[in-house]
């Protein structure tokens, strides 16, 4: 093969590593390469496409073990839909949207904190005002006032 990318070809390309490139091709989400008469790895374009897929699902909340089974469900549709990736992100939009509730609970929490003045943890957890949720206060006990 004489015009394929060479591995710094491709990692630039994708924006990536040459490190993440042979991680990636290590756990079989890219295809081992064809080599020159050199030695040298020589990939095709394909390889920088599946790159940009996979730095894309992990920026959509993707574990590598869910990229690598998507690609995988991919690679067996034959032209027909994935079975499954509609499920898989509802799911992770799911996920998602547990975690903005939950940053949100944790801003409004430490909102709160720094509007009433807290200082110092230990204070304030052992206080019943404390705007922070160390303990399961009663939520008539929490208020904002200047007590910690």
């Amino acid at each position: 093969m004489s015009g394929g990318l060479r591995s710094g070809q491709v990692a630039e390309a994708a924006g990536v590593n040459v490190q993440t490139l042979r991680y990636y091709e290590r756990r079989g989400l890219l295809a081992e390469p064809d080599r020159s008469n050199g030695g040298h790895r020589l990939y095709g374009q394909e390889a920088v496409t599946a790159l940009r897929v996979i730095k894309a699902a992990q920026r959509l909340g993707f574990t590598l073990e869910e990229v690598a089974e998507l690609l995988e469900a991919g690679r067996h549709r034959h032209g027909r839909p994935v079975a499954g990736l509609q499920e898989r992100a509802a799911a992770k939009l799911a996920e998602v949207d547990a975690k903005i509730a939950d940053l949100t609970t944790i801003r409004t929490a430490l909102a709160t904190a720094v509007e009433a003045g807290c200082d110092d943890l230990t204070v304030c957890a052992s206080s019943a005002c404390c705007p922070i949720p160390f303990t399961d206060l009663a939520e008539e006990n929490r208020h904002a006032g200047p007590c910690c």
